[in-house]
């Protein structure tokens, strides 16, 4: 039987008390340092990085569901990514692998964004990976840790993970990394002059024991066999 809701003294049910509920920091500008993967505070000297990770000449696919199209030069790509950099109400982050052809080279991006510290609510958006970065341990670090930094270090309540309803990649990651899929806003937003529909997941901090814990078995080493293969898949130890 589920609890019963309080009630106010009207006799209306009400949400159930925070007492020591405080709004949250901001997230900094902080280095996260995973096995796989660094995840640093994304700067101009990496804008090179990404230019040979992110606007190759296969890489058009990975511009689709953004809001501008694929940069074809540095200076292009520079505008955007200062754009991102001076958004409002958000932290964006740049992913440096630690093995593979770009170790130690920038080959992706998120960044924490709309926040509303007064509720402990934060999205992961904007994710933008390099073909050399995606469906490796290093990818799939770089969103543990940024999930770590925002749920256990800041104490945000809520994780929100948001996607074009036709973004099926998108889509499955967030299922796979074990967000919870919470619905769709339907003509949520206008990008490049479609509409979009948005689905929305999200993790919260009730959930997030059992997700920190299959991030944790997953990424260990012993759960990996001498090439590098997984041995057990992330969906099934989130499912």
């Amino acid at each position: 039987m589920p609890d019963l809701p309080d009630l106010d003294d009207h006799g209306r049910p009400v949400g159930r008390a925070l007492p020591d509920w405080t709004p949250r920091p901001e997230p900094e500008p902080v280095t996260l340092e995973g096995r796989y993967v660094t995840v640093v505070p994304l700067h101009s000297a990496y804008y090179a990085d990404l230019l040979g990770a992110v606007c190759g000449p296969d890489d058009g696919g990975l511009w689709t569901y953004r809001p501008v199209s694929m940069p074809r030069t540095l200076p292009e790509l520079w505008m955007h990514l200062a754009a991102v950099i001076d958004q409002p109400a958000s932290m964006t982050y740049a992913f440096l692998p630690r093995e593979g052809e770009y170790a130690g080279r920038a080959a992706g991006i998120a960044s924490l964004q709309r926040l509303v510290p007064a509720y402990g609510q934060v999205e992961v958006g904007g994710v933008l990976l390099g073909r050399a970065l995606q469906r490796t341990r290093a990818a799939t670090e770089a969103i543990h840790l940024l999930m770590r930094y925002a749920l256990d270090d800041l104490g945000y309540r809520r994780f929100e993970w948001k996607c074009d309803s036709l973004n099926e990649p998108s889509r499955t990651a967030a299922v796979r990394l074990g967000f919870a899929y919470e619905g769709r806003f339907r003509n949520h937003m206008v990008v490049k002059g479609r509409n979009r529909d948005t689905d929305w997941f999200a993790v919260i901090d009730e959930d997030w024991p059992a997700v920190r814990s299959a991030h944790e078995r997953w990424l260990d080493p012993a759960s990996f066999d001498a090439d590098g293969r997984q041995l057990v898949a992330l969906s099934d130890l989130t499912r």
